[in-house]
């Protein structure tokens, strides 16, 4: 576990001298309870139905004040409301809403790449479905402003913020402020990274003299340090292949104004990302996820979620706040019907002749379609495993982290795969020993009880 001199974290002081409104001290009751999952990924309401193992899973969320999860789909009656505009599209059925309200979940983000899957329209009817039942969800709205702003939970220990954004998201989806005379653009909260592929420096130079010689090519001062193919590929020079990544100044700005305005106006603040970066293949995150991840802690935030690598990656304690760099997927129960002409088109399928059935077994085995090709197959045994992570904290520090292992039903049939249960003691060694070792850079230590993960922390210890 990490350990630091300074436990504390700054108050920003007014002019007049008090600090409470620039305050990012924790101020939750004793035994405060944080319940986080990553992806729910389901087309369907599935309390009702025939799922052996969901009630275990579901009665670990009974005692938390806050039960979080990362809501990857559009809720909305496809007959008559909206149409898919993504050739990978997400859409679940009107139940889901008050579904997920029944299982325990009462804080969903919603910044993610499949926000806009059936366009403004399903995205605003997944709004009115969420708010009808009584769920609270931050990361798209009408404009950057509403789709960045924090957004609140009531609950007996302490009033709780969230404020999510996505890294990973297509290109219209990202929500803008008006600009002059032309409007605002719906969408989600957006983080843009510049990414850079780093090579060794004699495939750099080979790029170096391609560029040079490509029609149209003129010097410039950047070309010293990189090189750009098309406007679309940067490469850089480096000791070893592999990815890095650029935060935009001003999107991290953004994030970290809501934060501020988030805390100030709560007790609790939950930030959480969307992000595939650098790929669904990685067990490790992005270069520029751990320096951000303690700044957003530095900040105010007192838990950083990230998912959307649909597996589970390490986690890190930082200054007595848990840092979750990906929580893998909870639902996957990929029903995906009705799927759009485009999604057939891509995996040169027929809607005439093949079923909707036929298309998401393809893409779980092939991967999904991207503008660069097809990503990551989704069919291995990682991508059905990932725990339920609860945080209690005492003292406004977190005093126990117990993390329960679950697994999907990988080889369940297709209709009834992607439903969490509890993992069964082999397997959940198997988890558990996975998220020690991914989390054993950062430090971490997680002791394993009863096929449970265990952190402990002492509230008055430096973390």
């Amino acid at each position: 576990m990490n350990s630091h001199d300074d436990n504390t974290r700054p108050s920003v002081q007014q002019d007049d001298g008090f600090d409470t409104v620039g305050s990012i001290e924790t101020n939750v009751a004793d035994g405060f309870t944080m319940a986080a999952v990553g992806d729910l990924l389901l087309a369907r309401p599935v309390t009702k139905g025939h799922h052996p193992g969901l009630a275990d899973v579901l009665r670990i969320f009974q005692k938390a004040d806050v039960t979080f999860g990362n809501l990857e789909t559009n809720i909305l009656d496809v007959q008559s409301k909206g149409f898919p505009q993504a050739a990978c599209n997400c859409v679940s059925a009107p139940e889901l809403g008050p579904d997920l309200k029944a299982m325990g979940f009462n804080m969903v983000s919603r910044a993610n790449n499949h926000a806009l899957d059936w366009g403004l329209e399903g995205m605003r009817e997944t709004s009115r479905a969420l708010d009808e039942s009584g769920i609270v969800h931050a990361g798209a709205g009408e404009n950057l402003a509403q789709a960045g702003a924090a957004r609140f939970l009531e609950t007996a220990r302490g009033r709780v913020a969230l404020v999510s954004f996505a890294a990973s998201f297509k290109p219209m989806a990202r929500a803008c402020n008006a600009a002059g005379e032309a409007p605002g653009r719906p969408g989600l909260n957006a983080l843009r990274l510049t990414k850079s592929i780093v090579v060794p420096p004699a495939i750099f130079e080979s790029l170096r003299r391609l560029r040079d010689i490509l029609p149209g090519y003129k010097p410039s001062k950047q070309d010293r340090s990189c090189v750009v193919l098309d406007f679309e590929m940067k490469f850089e020079m480096g000791e070893k292949a592999g990815y890095c990544f650029d935060a935009n100044p001003r999107d991290v700005a953004d994030i970290l104004r809501n934060l501020r305005r988030g805390k100030q106006f709560s007790d609790f603040c939950i930030v959480t990302n969307h992000g595939h970066q650098p790929g669904e293949w990685s067990q490790e995150s992005p270069d520029y996820e751990q320096s951000f991840a303690r700044k957003l802690i530095d900040s105010g935030a007192d838990a950083y979620i990230v998912h959307g690598p649909h597996q589970l990656r390490g986690l890190e304690i930082y200054k007595g706040r848990p840092i979750f760099y990906s929580l893998g997927n909870f639902f996957c129960e990929d029903l995906r019907t009705p799927a759009g002409a485009d999604f057939f088109d891509a995996y040169g399928k027929d809607p005439r002749v093949h079923t909707d059935a036929e298309l998401n077994v393809d893409e779980m085995a092939i991967g999904y379609p991207t503008l660069e090709g097809f990503i990551a197959p989704l069919s291995d045994a990682v991508y059905y495993e990932s725990v339920v992570a609860v945080s209690r904290f005492e003292r406004n520090q977190l005093a126990e982290l117990r993390l329960y292992p679950i697994e999907l039903g990988r080889l369940k049939r297709f209709a009834n795969r992607g439903v969490p249960s509890l993992a069964t003691a082999p397997q959940a060694r198997v988890i558990l020993e996975r998220l020690q070792r991914l989390s054993e850079p950062f430090g971490t230590q997680i002791a394993i009880e009863n096929d449970v993960g265990v952190i402990r922390l002492k509230p008055d210890a430096s973390m």
